[in-house]
């Protein structure tokens, strides 16, 4: 089916089909989301007043390898964005390449920093490539879904926020060029905060804004910007994001209201982000580095309208009822709730050391200085991306070993398997203790999260990166296991023959056990107190990082990850494990610091 024109921005209204058209957008992120809940979550932004569904595309799970791209089951983006057509929702898409989202090097793909010369987010011809190469595949698949093929694609968002980045004056017209080339015809739009704004514009691009506290002055340098243009909000922020060792940001209902009435009085048209947060699952974390390295959590429950789990919050019902009143129709009834279920505590019955689980690892990776997690030359030749990495070498002596801050972004430091210290970007000494005889140091490096904004985002190679000391001398003849905890090393590490019931595990070690589920399966809630540090998988599926610092006390599993009967609960730990594993029907998100009550800096 062909239509007219699309979305059009030629005054101050937007039109579409040329009839006048407000956006009033919500941001869902399918690869938040799992797939068996898509169409609970978009049923639920359709009946809370908005017409329009946003999404990021994670280029770093699109294309995981260079060259081998996953566009099927939760990567099924066509499937998606046809599913917000049958439930009349129009949508923005957001296809980066760069996309930020608080995902793992803003959903950029590791492999890019194989190359040492990589310079993100520019013309430079490495990054040119690559981006073509990706778009080649992506582009196609959603062209034949914009709005004049009789989709419901109305508008493309040409980057994300690059007037913040500002690295080359040509690359936003290189990807303007790039979505065109390749089909791409419905409007298009930037997007940037108000300090942005004079750096991220390209010529025939809608410039967008993004804020949270109403700012008259932003917008009206927005409209200002570009006379007899329709205003839009590209990114209303709901809420925030939280990180590692920080509280659990919210923010008030009531002060999110009143900035979306006085912007919709305006005329001006919105997009909630987020409507509905979801959650990093497994290692796709971002990370934050404007002066100090914070890893973000999981949970990226965002206090948004919908929780991390799908529930109705008080932000939902407000806001359902503010946008009644700009609605010309009754709106839907509401979707029903899911029902969430605390499971009764798990024993954990058995466990087996990180030594022995590195017969799990590809073949190790030997040389004279240590290699960074990206550029290890593995079976498959595309590095490791995410995880863990273990390197070990002989020492003779012990003294002072020094990281040089070349730790990428914490090690666990063993000698002769036994755990000595930390090292991270804070501390990047500790002692040896001396002896005279050859031992073995380990250095169990954790990729924390690649930052996902700002000018440190070319800086995210991850492992050891450079020398290590002992007593200033730089230490050689590494040899490096990779323990990426990927589907297939999880499925190997379930087959060894070490897995022990013994009391006295050996630290750090995967602990197993099994849940058993009565009748259907409901979503809960994993809380593990007692434990310290580690990762949770959840029959294959990595759930994503434990760690007592908080403020994320739970885990978030859906449901339609669970089977009636048995179930494998897998936790890697770090230090210290308590024996069983709680559920609840209920998330715990620890201390809690109001956002509008502090200043947009303090947040980052």
């Amino acid at each position: 089916m062909t239509r007219g024109e699309g979305l059009r921005a030629d005054s101050i209204h937007f039109t579409l089909d040329g009839s006048p058209f407000r956006i009033l957008g919500g941001s869902v992120h399918y690869f938040r989301v799992p797939r068996s809940y898509w169409k609970d979550r978009l049923l639920k932004l359709k009946a809370c007043g908005l017409n329009t569904l946003t999404t990021y595309v994670p280029w770093n799970l699109h294309e995981p390898e260079k060259g081998v791209y996953y566009f099927h089951d939760q990567l099924d983006l066509e499937a998606y964005i046809r599913l917000a057509a049958e439930l009349d929702l129009w949508v923005i898409l957001r296809p980066g390449p760069y996309i930020c989202a608080e995902w793992d090097l803003g959903g950029l793909p590791s492999w890019l920093l194989r190359d040492k010369n990589m310079k993100l987010r520019t013309t430079y011809s490495g990054f040119t490539a690559a981006v073509n190469s990706y778009f080649d595949k992506l582009i196609p698949r959603v062209a034949a879904l914009q709005f004049k093929r009789g989709g419901p694609i109305i508008a493309v968002q040409i980057e994300n926020e690059y007037g913040s980045y500002a690295k080359d004056e040509q690359y936003l017209l290189f990807v303007k060029e790039a979505l065109m080339s390749r089909g791409i015809t419905e409007l298009l739009l930037t997007c940037d905060n108000r300090e942005g704004l004079n750096c991220g514009g390209v010529e025939g691009v809608l410039q967008t804004i993004n804020l949270q506290k109403f700012s008259y002055g932003a917008v009206q340098y927005l409209a200002d910007l570009q006379p007899q243009k329709p205003l839009l909000v590209m990114e209303y922020w709901s809420g925030w994001f939280d990180v590692w060792g920080g509280p659990h940001h919210v923010f008030s209902a009531d002060d999110m209201i009143a900035v979306l009435k006085e912007l919709l009085e305006r005329g001006v048209s919105i997009n909630l982000y987020m409507f509905h947060g979801g959650t990093s699952f497994g290692f796709m974390n971002g990370a934050v580095d404007l002066g100090s390295y914070r890893p973000q959590t999981n949970s990226y429950d965002y206090d948004a309208p919908l929780s991390e789990s799908g529930d109705y919050t008080t932000k939902y019902h407000l806001l359902r009822n503010l946008l009644k009143c700009f609605q010309n129709e009754e709106l839907p009834q509401l979707p029903s709730v899911q029902s969430t279920h605390a499971y009764e505590p798990m024993v954990i019955s058995e466990h087996v050391s990180l030594w022995e689980s590195r017969e799990c690892t590809e073949k190790p990776f030997r040389s004279d200085d240590p290699v960074n997690m990206e550029n290890l030359l593995l079976n498959h030749n595309s590095g490791q991306s995410y995880g863990y990495t273990l390197y070990e070498t002989t020492i003779y002596r012990g003294g002072a070993l020094n990281s040089r801050n070349h730790v990428r972004d914490r090690a666990l430091v063993f000698v002769d398997k036994r755990f000595i210290g930390v090292l991270d970007y804070r501390k990047q000494e500790i002692a040896v203790p001396h002896s005279e005889r050859e031992r073995v140091l380990g250095l169990l490096v954790e990729n924390c999260g690649r930052v996902n904004y700002g000018p440190a985002l070319n800086e995210q190679r991850k492992g050891l990166i450079g020398d290590i000391t002992l007593n200033h001398t730089p230490l050689k003849k590494f040899t490096m296991y990779s323990l990426d905890m990927t589907p297939s090393f999880i499925n190997s590490l379930r087959s060894l023959k070490w897995w022990s019931t013994c009391k006295t595990p050996l630290y750090p070690a995967f602990f197993r056990g099994r849940l058993i589920v009565d009748g259907q399966p409901r979503d809960t809630f994993i809380k593990l107190p007692g434990w310290h540090k580690g990762v949770v998988f959840v029959n294959g599926q990595n759930l994503g990082r434990h760690w007592y610092v908080g403020p994320q006390k739970t885990l978030y599993l859906p449901g339609p990850w669970l089977k009636t009967g048995d179930n494998e609960v897998i936790v890697f730990e770090e230090h210290r494990a308590e024996g069983k594993i709680h559920f609840t029907d209920n998330p715990l998100h620890g201390k809690i610091s109001d956002v509008s009550r502090q200043p947009f800096c303090s947040l980052l």
